[in-house]
This record gives C-alpha cells, structure tokens and sequence, in this order.
C-alpha cells in the first residue's frame, strides 16, 4: 500500500493548482516544497493576467482553479487591457500585494481536506514496472505514491547570474534543487538549459514621483473569479519612465560584464520578455525603453521596475537605474539577476501531460518550457485533474485548441515542442474570438461539471448567467428605436447597450450586459468561427492508437515516420500540426487509421 495517493514537487503556481485538484477529488496528496514559506510566491512580476494570460486565469477559474480567487482577494490594481480595441484581444490584468498572494495560497493549501505539505528535496522519481510509485529526498526518505506531478519550476539545478558572481540557487537566497536532473537524465528523460531573470527592487520613499508618469487602474475593479461578485481592495498608482541614451552608453560600455555576452549562459532566454542588456544590444535603433514602476504590496516599500530584468554586475545594475528619470536616488534593495535551470523536452509528454517515458508521472509549469504564472497554473490544474482521473481509472481531459487558450498552450508544447521560454499570445490562438476572457465559465465549467470539480454554487452562478443572457437578448428584441429592434440596433458601430438607454436591462450585472452585447456584435463572426472548427473537428476526433505501427504504413516519408513516431500523436488533427510532416502524409496517414479503424 501507498504512503500517499499523489505526490506533488514544488510549491509554486503548477503545485498549487495539481495539488489542489488532487485533494479535491478526494486523493491523499503531500506537496514536497524546500520551502513551506514559499509557496505561491512570485519571484518576478508582482501581478497576474495580461494579454491571453489573463484569458488563461479565467479558464483556471471556469475549471475550478485557485488562482483567479486568489488574485481577486491580493490585487491592488486592475485594468482591462485593450479595453478599445476587439474582444478576441481585450484581457484583465492586476497588481498582487505579492505577500498576501503567497499568504493567501499557504493558507488555502494548509485548509484543504486530503492535502499534506512537507518540506524536503525531491531528488529522484522512483518507479515500478515503468510506473512512477513515489519519491526520495534529500533527507533520506522514501516515500511512495501512486502517481507523481513534478512542477519544479526554476530550481532544478538552477544557477543564479549577477556579473561576476554566480551561485546554484532556484531564486536569490534560495537553494537550488541540485541532484532531480541528473536522476531524470539517468531515466532517459530529456533536458535543456532555459534562463529567465527578474529586474531589481528599490525602495519608494528613495524615488522621485514627480518625474513619472502615473498610471492608475480601473474603477471599479472587476474580479477574474467567476464566484466573485465584486472587489472590495485598495488600489494602488503605477508609474511609467524611460531609459534615455546615458543609461544604454553604460549598459554598452559594461557589456562585457554581463554573463549573458560573456558566455557563462548556456540558456535560451525569452525573446518576448529580454534583459535591458538584450534590449540595447537588439535594438541599438531605439532612443528610450519604457519601464513599469510597480508596488510590490502595500505593506512594503519595494517597487518592481518592470522592464529593466539583468545579470549585470551590481554597481552597473545602480549605474544605469540612477540614470533614469525618477529613479536617479533610487535606493536598491534586491539586485537584479538571471537564472538558469533545467527543464524537460515536453514533446516527451501526452496533450494529458502524462509522461511517455514513465507513466502516472505528470509534468507541469516552468519544467516544461513554459515562462509565466499563468502559464504554469494552467499546467499544473490540468495535471492534477488528469492525475486524478487516472487515480480513478477515467477518461483523462484534453481541451481542444477552439475550446481554451489551455488547450492552445498544452498542444504547442506537446506537438511543437519549445527551445525557449514560451510564453502565451493571443496570436497563437487561430480561435481567438471564440476564447474571449468572459466566456470561459460558459466553455469550461460543464466539463468542469461533468468531471466533478465545479461545485454546485459555480454551475447555479453559470445557469443564472445563461438565462440572464437569454432574457436580455428578449428584451432588446422586444424594444423598438428608430424602426429597428435594439437588438438589431445593436449591432451598428459605436452602439452599445447602455446607450440604448433601456430601463429593463438596469436589473443586470455589467459583465452579463457585456456578455450579451459582445454575443450579438460579433454573432456573424462567431458563427464562422465555428463553421471553421466544425470542418476540423472530423480530423481532431480521428484517434490514432498508442500502439499504432507507423513502419507497416507504406507511402509515409522517412522523416515524417521519424516525427511521428518521436511524438505519438492522439490524433490525425495533432499529427498535421508537427512541424515538418508533410500533408502527403497526413492523407496516407489518415487512410491508414481508418483502415484499422474498419479491422
């Protein structure tokens, strides 16, 4: 017998979401994190959501995660982004006090029935028949499971950059998880080195307001959690300045200094979120670089510079941030440096984020490739509902790319694979219109439902929105305005329902009145969309057996079998998405299935 039902590596964003769905179903699941006082915490951004980020905080939330709820009880800002511009592309995004967000999760996690924390490193996954069966730690325990998530983000074999100075560390002041990676490599699981790095902190009184411009969110604050009905937080400014050419001649003169151009860096950086170094040496065109000035929490004095991430040496790092506006007597209080670590090739993981190398074992968030909390929530909620399923002998959840931003991010991993940070875009979702940040309770709560992880409270509040949404389409359709019927009405540019100044609509909330306005705007476009979907879906729904033989297919080129095989695709729809596998193929592939198919 098992000492637990799960295992979970790792503390942060993926292990709270795994964690938590575990427990949830009713499993017996300890949480091994190096640090209990850790947990939940952001490292970099004090904030959640963003452009697509925020769409996939909605969908954690639609499918019964945490982090949504989490933020809305933290934020201290929040804005609707590209509020003027179309849906497919608008999304919340708030400011954490980023210690009340950790608090807040430590707590959650400590309240929840069948869920264990225990501090400890994970040094090696053990497993029986090819199974994963539990873990040992640096302390000398064995301790078995019937199935494992690993979500170790930044701290497998992670080093730490600051110039001249380089120290194994998963965080600044916090051990690196040092012996997982070589035990994985031994397994034969594949590894890479990914760098990421976090700007510095300086103190608020030291700066100087007047030379920046402010940036205050919006009012009232509109909650991510579809359980919330409203935000009762305080709400804080940001602030926004510039580097000028004397901060990029210092950042040149120093180059040589930085870890990154002097080649103590092995890892692929994100291309979308660069150092300032990166930034001067790329875009030696640019006159000035924006930088965020962002509270870190109302109990302290920190403020995050969003925008000036580095592994320069420290009294360049103080060089350059003094020769900003605002931050000229800026007072550090963290340095800024880059972290490297290992991850796992995801294309050696099922769309389930089941392992091919070792069943029951579940993979999730930085480990995978992936940069971001948002990112790595998602992960870990999706391991840890499949987790669960395959505890119960069920059939495990794969969200289609049309279906959520999750299904997106999971199938470019899997089927793509990545070589550097990768980061979620509203431009990776070829069916962004159909994944607007609103609608993910009305996509994903019924599968949420139907897999038992939506309470009853969260499938009444989506009952009750649906009718509301039906009721307000009766009632537009009903009223009159200048020959047309408001819902027709509605339809024109620069109408919206306010506007239509009807006193039947007063009755319903904002959100649902948007809803509704956005369904009717855009019902053309959203009938297409789904035209589109449909005509995929036949290839999507074509499974191809784990077991299939690709050599006995006749008429496949070599490097195609070669891919196919390497990636075991679910599907004939999967298998048209790996890069380099001709749609020659794909038309033999596709008899070929349906030949087996038929027996």
């Amino acid at each position: 017998m098992s000492d637990y039902d799960a295992i979970v590596i790792g503390g942060g964003h993926a292990g709270i979401e795994a964690s938590l769905a575990l427990a949830h179903a009713g499993f017996e699941t300890l949480l091994v994190t190096q640090s209990p006082d850790t947990i939940g915490r952001m490292s970099c951004n004090p904030s959640i959501g963003g452009l697509a980020k925020g769409n996939l905080v909605r969908e954690i939330d639609a499918l019964g995660g945490e982090m949504g709820q989490l933020i809305d009880a933290s934020m201290i800002q929040m804005r609707i982004l590209n509020r003027r511009r179309g849906p497919a592309v608008q999304a919340p995004r708030a400011q954490a006090d980023k210690f009340t967000y950790s608090r807040l999760a430590k707590e959650t996690l400590e309240g929840t029935n069948h869920l264990h924390i225990f501090m400890d490193t994970v040094v090696d996954i053990i497993s029986e028949n090819g199974r994963a069966s539990g873990v040992r730690t640096e302390r000398g325990w064995t301790i078995t499971s019937r199935t494992v998530v690993l979500t170790t983000g930044t701290f497998m074999d992670g080093r730490i950059f600051i110039g001249e100075y380089d120290a194994p560390a998963g965080r600044l002041g916090e051990s690196a998880a040092i012996g997982l990676g070589d035990s994985l490599r031994a397994k034969g699981f594949h590894t890479g080195r990914m760098k990421t790095g976090t700007p510095a902190r300086v103190k608020m009184s030291s700066l100087d307001f007047d030379e920046m411009e402010r940036q205050d969110g919006d009012m009232p604050m509109e909650a991510f959690s579809f359980l919330s009905d409203s935000v009762d937080r305080p709400s804080l400014p940001c602030w926004v300045t510039y580097t000028n050419e004397d901060t990029h001649r210092i950042i040149r003169e120093n180059i040589g200094r930085s870890p990154l151009y002097g080649g103590k860096i092995i890892g692929k950086g994100p291309r979308y979120c660069p150092s300032i170094e990166d930034k001067v040496v790329r875009f030696p065109e640019r006159e000035r670089h924006q930088i965020f000035v962002e509270p870190e929490g109302i109990g302290t004095e920190e403020m995050y510079l969003n925008g000036l991430s580095s592994s320069l040496p420290e009294d360049v790092q103080r060089a350059f941030i003094h020769s900003i506006p605002g931050l000229r007597h800026a007072e550090v209080i963290r340095p800024a440096y880059a972290v490297e670590y290992d991850y796992l090739d995801p294309l050696d993981l099922y769309p389930t984020l089941e392992s091919k190398l070792m069943k029951g074992l579940f993979i999730a968030g930085q480990t995978n490739g992936t940069s971001g909390y948002e990112e790595a929530a998602a992960q870990g909620l999706i391991a840890g509902i499949n987790a669960s399923q395959l505890l119960k002998g069920e059939e495990m959840l794969v969200l289609s790319r049309s279906e959520a931003y999750i299904g997106v991010l999971i199938d470019d991993l899997v089927t793509k694979g990545t070589k550097e940070p990768y980061r979620m875009f509203t431009s990776r979702a070829e069916h962004r219109l159909l994944l607007r940040h609103d609608s993910a309770d009305r996509r994903l709560t019924p599968i949420a439902a139907r897999l038992g992880i939506a309470g009853s409270d969260r499938a009444e509040r989506l009952r009750k929105k649906e009718q509301d949404i039906a009721d307000i389409c009766s009632i537009l359709r009903s009223k009159r305005i200048g020959g047309k019927s408001a819902y027709e009405k509605l339809r024109e540019p620069g109408v919206s329902a306010v506007s239509l100044g009807i006193p039947e609509l007063c009755g319903y909330s904002a959100a649902v009145i948007d809803t509704a306005e956005l369904d009717i705007k855009y019902a053309g476009y959203l009938e297409r969309e789904e035209r589109e979907v449909e005509r995929s879906r036949k290839s999507e729904n074509m499974a191809i057996p784990a077991d299939f033989d690709y050599d006995s297919v006749d008429g496949i080129s070599s490097e195609s079998k070669e891919k196919l095989k390497a990636i075991r695709p679910l599907s004939v729809g999967q298998a048209m998405r790996i890069s380099g596998v001709r749609v020659s193929d794909i038309a033999v592939l596709s008899v070929a299935v349906r030949s087996r198919e038929r027996g």
